[in-house]
């Protein structure tokens, strides 16, 4: 039987060594979801790469061929599939991480562990997703023989970033989703707003052009701005990199996770009650 000890004022110590403790619970839960993700679907995990393949599609006829938006020296479905890598993985873990709480309502309301595994294990099942994607843009990369260059060794930096603002919305909307449920309603408005004032059909640049400095400025306040232009750039575009705009949006995921964090915290003793 294993052994409590409670410490006054230890209280969040305890927390993070509970969440490493329950290491084998957040395994557990990944695995679970990954394995039920498509079970009931007809063509299974192709869901995953039909999805941003359609996107992609769909966005290199309107933005590329009709309103001949610029691809930045990319071939236009690059262009558009570097931007839905990131984007896809932002857009799910949300939609999944908002209803981890109330999907596993049973669990939380009978036995304790750090309630933050729970939206932690949906954003890191969206990240198979996100895995399987690369996969295929990797197969577009050698099809249109724009293969990419040495600044493809900051990718793993731009996918942290990706995984940040990510966990920062999720826990946001996971732990408002548990006392106002209009959110299961909201987050899909979010979602899909977010896909077109996101730079994803077309380039931060289009947004410099047409509205000046300020507002290309204010727009990097987007977190996912950020790590769309990073992706592109690390994957060979010819725009300069926005360091400045990159600072930004690293500004707002790094505000978004320690204010989720602590907002997730603050609420989640009630989570058993409310739920």
């Amino acid at each position: 039987m294993r052994e409590f000890t409670i410490e006054a004022g230890k209280t969040e110590r305890h927390y993070w060594a509970d969440l490493w403790r329950y290491r084998e619970l957040f395994f557990f839960l990944s695995w679970r979801d990954i394995l039920v993700r498509y079970k009931q679907t007809v063509i299974g995990i192709l869901w995953a790469v039909l999805k941003p393949l359609l996107t992609m599609i769909v966005f290199t006829v309107v933005f590329g061929k009709l309103a001949k938006m610029s691809s930045e020296g990319m071939p236009y479905p690059v262009f558009v599939f570097v931007a839905l890598l990131p984007w896809q993985f932002f857009s799910s873990a949300l939609a999944e991480a908002s209803n981890s709480l109330i999907t596993n309502a049973n669990m939380i309301s009978k036995i304790y562990f750090p309630r933050l595994v729970i939206p932690a294990s949906a954003v890191i099942v969206c990240f198979v997703d996100f895995l399987i994607s690369a996969v295929i843009l990797a197969a577009l990369l050698a099809w249109y023989r724009d293969w990419p260059t040495w600044r493809v060794v900051f990718l793993p930096a731009f996918t942290l970033l990706a995984f940040l603002a990510s966990f920062g919305i999720s826990l946001w909307l996971a732990a408002l989703n548990v006392k106002y449920r209009d959110f299961r309603y909201i987050v899909p408005f979010i979602v899909q707003f977010g896909l077109y004032i996101s730079p994803v059909g077309f380039s931060s640049s289009t947004v410099r052009e047409k509205a000046g400095d300020f507002v290309c400025h204010l727009y990097a306040l987007n977190p996912m701005v950020g790590v769309v232009n990073g992706f592109r750039w690390a994957f060979g575009s010819n725009v300069p990199f926005d360091t400045f705009g990159l600072l930004m949006s690293v500004a707002v995921m790094l505000l978004l996770v320690f204010s989720g964090i602590k907002y997730f915290r603050a609420t989640e003793k009630a989570f058993a009650d409310i739920i």
